[in-house]
């Protein structure tokens, strides 16, 4: 299990875990139980980014430093998966066009599109927050999003063989008890920090990847990384649409 963390940690973030320790294959493909465990971590630098920023700048430049550290911080990995769903589902006509596409490592106009749009988003939902509930909702949007995204592994099949896959392999589905303390992990946050009366909007990502699981069957019959990538930055966008609902 321990093995198991550190292949999520050095495959979600940019800490070179992995030239301390060597970290078996198989870890690897259950690197997705402890995706919430690290959005705990990705959560706060967040957060904690926001925090201090905010007291020198506004609070919209604040959640554009907030948002880059955490970019940064995870390599763009979840970006980069993110644009390239974009420029698979945008300019796919088929199931093969569109995964080969997505194994592409160029971005394309479909791409560049999202991504700005992506962007733009999360910095207005968040930016346009009071500070002290804007980094409540970040600190708790990244491992509930994480949680909720981890699901796909759950819910469809890998729709690529495992060595044609980016990382040579594919994740497992979680046992029973990877799956309740993924979701235990990505609940905590929500439950000891977010205001009761904000809690519906959880509902929002849960949506989200109901439509994504449904649009990835159809499309490419499962996911790929790529697709978990971007379940999660679209779940979390979705988490926080659903915080401006609930505030309404």
């Amino acid at each position: 299990m321990f093995n198991d963390l550190l292949a999520a940690l050095t495959l979600f973030t940019r800490l070179p875990l992995g030239r301390l320790r060597k970290i078996p294959a198989e870890s690897f493909s259950r690197a997705v139980n402890f995706w919430p465990a690290v959005g705990l971590l990705t959560g706060t630098l967040t957060a904690g980014v926001l925090w201090c920023a905010s007291t020198i700048f506004p609070a919209v430049a604040a959640t554009v430093l907030a948002f880059g550290a955490r970019t940064l911080f995870t390599g763009a990995f979840h970006e980069d998966g993110l644009g390239d769903f974009f420029d698979g589902f945008g300019g796919g006509r088929t199931r093969e066009r569109t995964l080969e596409i997505m194994k592409d490592s160029h971005t394309g106009s479909y791409g560049v599109v999202g991504l700005v749009l992506y962007f733009t988003l999360v910095i207005a939902l968040v930016g346009a927050l009071p500070i002290e509930t804007a980094v409540v909702v970040m600190a708790v949007g990244d491992p509930l999003s994480k949680a909720i995204a981890a699901q796909l592994v759950n819910l469809l099949p890998y729709a690529r063989p495992a060595e044609q896959s980016k990382l040579g392999t594919s994740y497992r589905r979680m046992g029973s008890t990877a799956l309740f303390l993924s979701i235990v992990v990505g609940l905590t946050p929500a439950a000891l920090l977010l205001p009761s009366e904000l809690w519906p909007a959880a509902l929002a990502p849960v949506a989200m990847l109901a439509w994504l699981a449904h649009t990835m069957r159809r499309r490419i019959g499962g996911y790929t990384g790529d697709c978990c990538g971007a379940a999660f930055l679209l779940c979390e966008v979705a988490f926080y649409a659903g915080i401006w609902g609930a505030l309404a």
